[in-house]
C-alpha cells in the first residue's frame, strides 16, 4: 500500500569546509558544532548525501526509497518521463567566511562522458551579505583559452574576472562553463542541477590544516570554460502574493514570492514542488493539517499534491522543473 504522501521535510547534511563559518547557525539555526561549516545541503540525492526525512510518518526512510516506491506521486508525471527514478535537483545554503575557490562546471554532455552525472547549472540568492562582498562571475571581457591559462600561471587570473559587489536579494544565474567564486561574507541559497563535479582553478594558495594545498583541476576545466563574457544577474518582480519569475531555465523554474496574506495553490501533478523561506515564517494548509515554516526551512511538496494553501509573513523561494 503506498503511503499518504505531505510536505516533507529533510534533516540537513552539513558539510566542513575550509571557507566555511558559523552563520548557518547563527542566521538560519542549522544544528552545526564545527566553527567551519560552509554548506547545508537540504534536499539531496547524490550518491553518499542522499537526505532523509525529519517529519511525520515518513521520518526516517530516505529520498531515493520514497522515489522508488512512488516516483509519480513525489517527482510528478512530466519529471518522472524525463529523469526516470533521478531527483533532478539539489538545494543548499552556504556560508563564506573566506572566498571559495575559483572554479567552474563542466556541462551536460562533458559531465556525462567524464563522470557519468548531470552537468551544474546552479543559481545564487543571497540571503545575507557583509559590506562590500563581492562574488566572481565570468570574466570582465571575452578572453580566450591562451589568456586565461597566461593570467593562471602568471597568479593574475583574478584580474581578468568580472567582481560584482553583492547584496541582500541579488539573484545570479551560472549556466556550466561560467567561472565563479562566491566571495567572503556572503551567505547564498543554492539551486543546482544534482551534481557535485566542481573543477577548481585556483584556491588562493590556500593549505589545510594538515599544511596540504586542495587539488586543482586546471587541465580538465580547459574545455568546460566559457570564455566570453557573461551576464549572470537577474533582476525580478517582487509583488506581493503571486510567484515572480526569477529563473526559468531547462533545469529548473525558480521564483520569489513575498508572502502577505493567504494564497490558493493549484499544481498539475506534472513536477514536485520546493519552498525555500528565506525571511520570515510561512504555513501550508493541506487535507486538513498545517504544517509550519521558518527561515532557513527547506519543503518539498510532492507532485501528487496539487492543491494547498499557502498563509503567512515571509520571503519564499518557490522551485519546480516545467
Amino acid at each position: 500500500m503506498k503511503p499518504k504522501l505531505y510536505p516533507l521535510q529533510f534533516e540537513p547534511i552539513l558539510k566542513e569546509r575550509i571557507w566555511g563559518g558559523e552563520k548557518l547557525k547563527t542566521v538560519l539555526n542549522k544544528p552545526i558544532v564545527s566553527k567551519i561549516t560552509g554548506e547545508s545541503w537540504e534536499l539531496s540525492t547524490v550518491e553518499g548525501d542522499v537526505s532523509i526525512i525529519s517529519n511525520g510518518v515518513l521520518k526516517g526512510k530516505s529520498l531515493m526509497e520514497l522515489i522508488d516506491e512512488t516516483p509519480n506521486e513525489i517527482l510528478g508525471t512530466e519529471v518522472y518521463k524525463r529523469f526516470g527514478k533521478q531527483f533532478p535537483l539539489l538545494f543548499k545554503y552556504l556560508d563564506a567566511r573566506e572566498d571559495l575557490s575559483i572554479q567552474v562546471h563542466p556541462n551536460d554532455k562533458l559531465a556525462k562522458e567524464r563522470h557519468n552525472s548531470f552537468g551544474k547549472t546552479e543559481m545564487w540568492y543571497v540571503l545575507q551579505a557583509d559590506t562590500d562582498a563581492r562574488i566572481i562571475v565570468g570574466f570582465k571581457e571575452d578572453s580566450s583559452k591562451e589568456e586565461y591559462l597566461e593570467h593562471l600561471h602568471n597568479n593574475t587570473l583574478v584580474s581578468i574576472l568580472d567582481d560584482v559587489k553583492a547584496k541582500v536579494g541579488d539573484v545570479f544565474f551560472l549556466e556550466t562553463g561560467t567561472v565563479h567564486a562566491i566571495g567572503a561574507g556572503l551567505m547564498v541559497a543554492e539551486i543546482q542541477q544534482t551534481s557535485d563535479i566542481t573543477y577548481r582553478l585556483y584556491d588562493f594558495d590556500r593549505v589545510d590544516a594538515q599544511g596540504n594545498k586542495r587539488e586543482l583541476h586546471v587541465d580538465l576545466a580547459l574545455d568546460a570554460i566559457n570564455y566570453n563574457k557573461v551576464d549572470t544577474q537577474k533582476k525580478y518582480d517582487t509583488k506581493a502574493n503571486i510567484s515572480n519569475t526569477v529563473v526559468d531555465c531547462p533545469y529548473f523554474t525558480t521564483n520569489f514570492i513575498p508572502l502577505k496574506d493567504k494564497i490558493t495553490v493549484s499544481k498539475s501533478g506534472a513536477t514536485f514542488t520546493v519552498y525555500m523561506c528565506i525571511e520570515g515564517s510561512f504555513e501550508i494548509e493541506y487535507d486538513g493539517f498545517t504544517h509550519t515554516y521558518k527561515k532557513g526551512d527547506t519543503v518539498l511538496v510532492p507532485a501528487e499534491i496539487n492543491a494547498f494553501i499557502l498563509d503567512g509573513n515571509a520571503s519564499i523561494l518557490e522551485i519546480y522543473i516545467s
